[in-house]
This record gives C-alpha cells, sequence and structure tokens, in this order.
C-alpha cells in the first residue's frame, strides 16, 4: 500500500468514526446528565478528523506532529465520554464497546505516527 492511499485510508476512517458517533449518539434517550455527555463526545469524535484534515495541510513537520497528537488526544477523550454514556446506558453497551474499540485503534495509530516523527527528529539532528 502506498503512503498516499494509507493517507487517504485514515482520512476516511477518522470521517467515519465521527459519523459512527453522530448516528450513535442521535439514537440515545436523552436527558439532563445524557445530553452533556453526548455533546462532549460528537465535540471530540468529529474533531479526530477534522484535526487529521489539518495535519494533512500542516505548515511545517512540526505543525504535521502536533496536529497529529491532538488528534490522538482527541480519540482518547473519545474513550472517556463513551465509558460515561456506557456506565449510564448499559444496554447501549456492545454499540459503545464497538466505538470505544475503534476509539483506542485510533489512538494507537496516531501515537505510532508521533513516535516515529519524534525518532526521526532525534536521527536527523544525530551529528
Amino acid at each position: 500500500m502506498n503512503q498516499l492511499s494509507k493517507k487517504n485510508d485514515l482520512e476516511e476512517r477518522a470521517a467515519k468514526f465521527g459519523e459512527e458517533v453522530v448516528g450513535f449518539c442521535r439514537s440515545l434517550k436523552k436527558d439532563v446528565i445524557i445530553t452533556q455527555l453526548i455533546s462532549q463526545l460528537v465535540r471530540s469524535a468529529t474533531s479526530v478528523g477534522a484535526n487529521y484534515m489539518e495535519a494533512q495541510c500542516a505548515s511545517s513537520r512540526k505543525d504535521f506532529r502536533n496536529k497529529i497528537f491532538i488528534c490522538k488526544k482527541e480519540a482518547q477523550e473519545s474513550q472517556h465520554w463513551l465509558r460515561m454514556i456506557a456506565k449510564y446506558i448499559p444496554e447501549r453497551k456492545p454499540e459503545i464497546m464497538v466505538l470505544w474499540k475503534e476509539t483506542h485503534e485510533l489512538t494507537l495509530i496516531f501515537q505510532k505516527i508521533t513516535m516515529t516523527l519524534d525518532a526521526n527528529s532525534i536521527k536527523a539532528s544525530a551529528p
């Protein structure tokens, strides 16, 4: 698989994750608390793809790394909100676990990208 294909796959995966979370959240029965949790989850989940798009237009390697790191943070935050919703809507836990697994995998992918960039930076600056 070439680099462009990998980039497009991750771009699609991040966008699809946001779409899946929005669809899931629209299906939830809302109350005062759940509405707040949904709001937070939608913000963080859709931010993963938005920040990945920004990373693709980064002005420098450092800017790219920072945007990818934000993707990782937003994916991790999404895990938190999914956990909170699962606690209070246990009957939806199977669906939540599918979304949680995807956030976990996205977190690992973005972590690997940042670690690789960091390692390459160290190699490039070595004498």
